[in-house]
């Protein structure tokens, strides 16, 4: 990190690239509506997050169900996963922000916040719902045999003996998506929505500096470093219980 900073800092375009991004009373003049703007990320990523989790685990239980009756809902749910998740998010976002309001539906919602959040919940339960499944799968089929044995059926094996494993299995990754989530609400400044990223395109344009993007990283880091480490906890402290059930 110290070879970077010196290789930056001696570069001969240094001093251009400090007074366009690192001006500090540019910095302090556009913090608060950046600030004021960022509560709308945070907002946008608590609402879309209430109805990602319990989406994707509503498509991963679809696509672990069994049988050949099942076939066309295991497929169903392949199909959507697959799909969301080969769209870029910025595409879903333009195509269901912009066109959605422009069938010009009277029962068809125009707010731009409604959709940004639909299409982060239609993108994202995709991705989370692989999680979900690969914590599914991680449960030895013995477990489910087990409760089938004891008179449970299929679904409440499900319920209450491979589920709750799975879903602490899979809490790191989750929140590893979570920080993703958290940095994408920025992409819904294309529909118009003044987010920290959209303000400080706003204050950049009215400064002809750079240095409101700062602010705006600054801002997105101080979230998602501690969601990072509160992760990396969550991981040392599931591997030491771990340790601690192999050695007991």
């Amino acid at each position: 990190m110290t070879v970077v900073v010196v290789i930056v800092t001696r570069s001969p375009g240094w001093g251009a690239f400090k007074a366009y991004f690192l001006d500090g009373e540019i910095y302090r003049d556009s913090f608060p509506e950046i600030l004021d703007a960022f509560w709308l990320n945070v907002k946008l990523f608590l609402t879309a997050e209430l109805f990602i989790l319990p989406a994707a685990l509503f498509v991963a239980v679809l696509r672990s169900l069994p049988g050949p009756v099942f076939f066309p809902l295991r497929a169903l749910a392949i199909v959507y996963a697959d799909l969301f998740r080969g769209i870029p998010t910025i595409l879903v976002i333009s195509i269901l922000g912009f066109g959605m309001p422009a069938l010009g539906l009277s029962w068809v919602p125009i707010s731009q916040f409604f959709w940004a959040v639909v299409a982060l919940v239609l993108v994202y339960t995709a991705y989370v719902s692989e999680v979900y499944r690969s914590g599914i799968e991680s449960v030895h089929p013995s477990q489910a045999a087990a409760a089938r044995s004891l008179g449970l059926t299929h679904g409440q094996a499900l319920r209450f003996v491979v589920l709750p494993q799975a879903v602490r299995r899979v809490i790191p990754p989750l929140l590893n998506d979570f920080i993703g989530l958290q940095k994408d609400t920025a992409l819904v400044g294309t529909l118009g929505v003044v987010e920290a990223f959209k303000q400080a395109q706003i204050d950049q344009s009215a400064t002809f500096n750079g240095t409101p993007y700062l602010v705006a990283a600054t801002l997105f880091v101080a979230i998602t470093i501690p969601l990072a480490r509160f992760t990396d906890w969550l991981v040392a402290r599931d591997r030491r219980r771990q340790q601690a059930g192999r050695l007991a």
